[in-house]
């Protein structure tokens, strides 16, 4: 496995949570039918929104156990320990906001899920006049932009990983030195 191969992992799968939890914002009713006059049964349109939120939410844990197994993985069998991998403070910080991020947007995605099904699960209310609401508006849609924001910093967190493991092996650049110009004139 290489590091083309992980970023083409964590991104897909970034995307994929990103569009399922967009589309579930998008399918989701405004509020339930209610039906009775003593007791208020919700009636709910069949919708999918629970199915793309557990999924979005799903894509979002691979994204994220794929971009951590990236920044640990032995490339080419040589490992790197882990104190010189952090010894890069942007990577440090860019891991710890990449894994914030995460469990922001699977918190945030698995709560509207959850909340959503609840409300299709328990629609039997006591309560004359209730109105049968759904999962707050934004909940779906604002986890989608954080799970895209964390697969994004888990791309940053491959492309940093590469550049320690390159300064610790002492890996020379294919590029060049910095600051070294190689100009050629024809004439």
């Amino acid at each position: 496995m290489n590091t083309s191969q992980l970023a083409i992992s964590v991104a897909f799968l970034g995307c994929l949570s990103f569009l399922l939890g967009v589309i579930a914002e998008n399918k989701k009713p405004a509020a339930g039918l209610p039906i009775g006059k003593d007791i208020t049964i919700c009636k709910f349109p069949s919708d999918p929104t629970v199915a793309l939120g557990s999924v979005s939410f799903v894509a979002l844990i691979f994204s994220a156990a794929i971009g951590l197994l990236s920044v640990f993985y032995p490339y080419g069998g040589v490992s790197v320990p882990k104190p010189a991998l952090f010894k890069s403070i942007v990577l440090h910080i860019f891991f710890w906001i990449a894994s914030i991020c995460t469990v922001l947007g699977g918190g945030m995605m698995l709560w509207a899920t959850i909340t959503e099904g609840l409300h299709h699960v328990r629609n039997v209310h006591h309560t004359p006049n209730y109105a049968c609401p759904t999962a707050k508006t934004g909940l779906f849609g604002g986890a989608a932009f954080i799970s895209l924001d964390a697969s994004l910093l888990w791309l940053v967190c491959l492309m940093l990983t590469h550049n320690a493991r390159a300064d610790y092996l002492d890996e020379a650049d294919p590029k060049g030195d910095y600051g070294e110009v190689l100009a050629t004139m024809k004439a």
